[in-house]
């Protein structure tokens, strides 16, 4: 569970990233680790945070999924240039799945675009060429049609539950400022951090 001050403190940084028009202000780089060791870096949004922790969805078939179900041990990072001299957020911890009402309740909230996409895409593996695609989105917009979508068992949304959280604060000359929060069980510290 996040202490409150850190939640509190994450929410007031997210909130005037999106204040000063960041125009993604919820993207986050996740970073995890495939059975070979090797590292994987991509882009994804954040959907909630909350005490459990950072929410995204994804395709759990997809390399990210493969990767999280090999080792649940992830990075994510939020950089937010408009703010200040610039501020990151750092984070690691274990991804886990969500339940699925709570994979369910947000597929529902999606638009219909996207639930059809998801049925669609076979996320990450070779396309021989674009019109397959399209023909697959074709194919489940006919089959969905007049109806709600229902959410792909392959496709869901994962919580990252943090033991290291640092707020990492810009400044002129690189002499920023780094708060480091660490979890030991459920008691969590802080300590600042030579820039």
């Amino acid at each position: 569970m996040l202490k409150p001050e850190i939640l509190d403190t994450f929410n007031t940084l997210l909130d005037q990233a999106v204040a000063s028009g960041d125009p993604e202000p919820t993207a986050m780089s996740l970073s995890s680790v495939d059975a070979a060791g090797r590292v994987s870096a991509r882009i994804v949004l954040l959907k909630e945070a909350d005490q459990r922790g950072f929410r995204f969805f994804t395709n759990y078939e997809s390399d990210k999924g493969v990767q999280l179900d090999a080792h649940a041990q992830v990075a994510l990072c939020f950089h937010w240039k408009r703010l200040r001299e610039g501020v990151q957020v750092r984070v690691e911890g274990v991804a886990r799945k969500l339940p699925a009402e709570e994979s369910d309740a947000y597929f529902a909230r999606r638009p219909r675009g996207s639930q059809i996409g998801a049925w669609a895409s076979l996320q990450s593996q070779t396309l021989p060429q674009r019109e397959v695609f399209e023909q697959r989105v074709a194919h489940y917009e006919q089959q969905f049609a007049g109806r709600d979508v229902p959410r792909p068992p392959h496709w869901g949304g994962y919580v990252v539950e943090p033991d290291m959280i640092e707020f990492w604060y810009g400044a002129n000359f690189r002499l920023h400022e780094r708060v480091r929060w660490d979890r030991h069980g459920q008691t969590w510290t802080s300590r600042l951090l030579y820039p």
